[in-house]
């Protein structure tokens, strides 16, 4: 019997973009089913009761949730094609450490930026330009912070990148004129079909990002 795999998400959701990614990757074939995030399905709660959250894979009608939980688990379950994390114990643990640090670290601090005001804003600038800093230091000269390969920590970062141009204007700032290694590395990623499939124009990001803030206005 053939895998069933749903995957219920939000376009514009860097979290739900990981999973599409590494279901790309893999070959994996799965049914889409996009959400709306102010009115929640009766799947999605039902999938999902304790946070009530995207991403969730469902397969074979178990659901799997939290974007980086996901993509442990089709790496784990789709074994025989292009490995996420690496097969030595040490080195996954390393790359597992770093995803963790860009889910701890990279979202808040962006939306901080978009949130603080006056010498908050300076401060949230400043953090969030050390934390690029910091995974610039981590990624160092290699194409892939795994290596040569595109793996595990790529797919939890290169999701951030279509909303750089929101995190620019916010900010006040230039992601490429602050943190060039971290563009370089992006726009590598991008050669990928994978990720260029997935990720959507950085405008489109920001005409929604616009939409929110005045919704909150």
């Amino acid at each position: 019997m053939a895998d069933e795999v749903v995957l219920l998400d939000f376009w514009a959701s860097a979290f739900g973009m990981r999973v599409r990614i590494a279901l790309a990757e893999k070959g994996i074939k799965y049914e889409y089913k996009e959400q709306d995030l102010r009115n929640k399905s009766d799947l999605l709660l039902k999938m999902n009761p304790v946070h009530k959250k995207i991403p969730v894979l469902i397969h074979n009608g178990k659901p799997v949730c939290e974007s980086l939980i996901i993509v442990q688990y089709i790496d784990e379950v789709w074994n025989n094609e292009s490995p996420l994390l690496p097969s030595d114990p040490y080195q996954r643990a390393h790359a597992r450490f770093w995803a963790d640090f860009v889910e701890q670290k990279v979202y808040p601090s962006g939306k901080k930026l978009f949130t603080a005001k006056g010498e908050e804003h300076e401060a949230a600038k400043k953090d969030f330009l050390e934390i690029y800093k910091t995974l610039e230091g981590e990624l160092g000269d290699k194409p892939y912070f795994g290596g040569e390969t595109f793996g595990f920590v790529d797919i939890a970062l290169i999701t951030f990148y279509c909303w750089f141009y929101v995190f620019e204007t916010s900010g006040k700032l230039s992601m490429e004129a602050e943190c060039p290694k971290i563009v370089a590395w992006a726009k590598r990623c991008m050669h990928k079909e994978s990720v260029a499939k997935t990720l959507p124009d950085q405008n489109k990001i920001y005409k929604l990002f616009l939409e929110w803030s005045s919704g909150l206005e």
